[in-house]
């Protein structure tokens, strides 16, 4: 089996906690993206600025990649990551295939967030609230899941590659602060965020 004997709890709890928090975050961008088709010119809870807003994000063609609004895909992809968590806590266990799919699921919703980065902070020059609350919990989500498949052995790697990916996984904290702080520092250099917020 490439699972580990020990049952990996405090992943299975993240991944629930994550999963609920980035689901909530696209149904409120749901609703206000139907909210905005019922009234175009309707103000938005989550518009508080010309810096940080909501509607820039869901009206522009970044918003709706693939036809549709890209909440949609947050309210059926964050459904995953909970399943998974609470089949871990009930003592599932996964087979090698299952893992390297879900982390390829991961694998896609992080390149797709930090393209969305990137869109909102060089290209449409906002900071979207609920858009940025799914980077916050896609980046940590998609360290830990990637050190999962390390550790559990559904990546074939030496032995003490598998350790180093399990001491790695309490240092996910910390990586996933060193990307925010990234973005954030490029949020800064771009859109002087402290000088149009204070």
């Amino acid at each position: 089996m490439p699972e580990p004997r020990t049952r990996p709890t405090a992943l299975a709890v993240w991944l629930v906690v994550a999963g609920a928090v980035g689901w909530w975050a696209a149904f409120q961008l749901t609703l206000e993206r139907l909210h905005l088709l019922a009234n175009p010119d309707a103000a938005l809870g989550c518009d508080f600025s010309i810096l940080v807003q909501c509607r820039a994000n869901l009206e522009s063609w970044q918003g709706q990649v693939f036809g549709f609004p890209n909440p949609i895909i947050g309210l059926s992809a964050w459904i995953a990551p909970i399943v998974v968590g609470v089949a871990i806590l009930a003592g599932a266990r996964f087979a090698r295939w299952f893992w390297l799919l879900f982390e390829l699921g991961m694998l896609a919703a992080f390149v797709f967030v930090i393209w969305l980065i990137a869109q909102s902070i060089f290209v449409l020059g906002t900071l979207c609230p609920w858009c940025m609350v799914t980077w916050l919990v896609t980046i940590p989500t998609f360290y830990a899941v990637t050190l999962q498949v390390f550790r559990n052995g559904s990546v074939p790697v030496p032995a003490a590659v598998r350790r180093r990916a399990d001491q790695f996984m309490g240092w996910v904290p910390l990586f996933a602060v060193a990307t925010y702080g990234i973005v954030a520092i490029l949020a800064q250099v771009r859109l002087d965020v402290l000088g149009n917020l204070f």
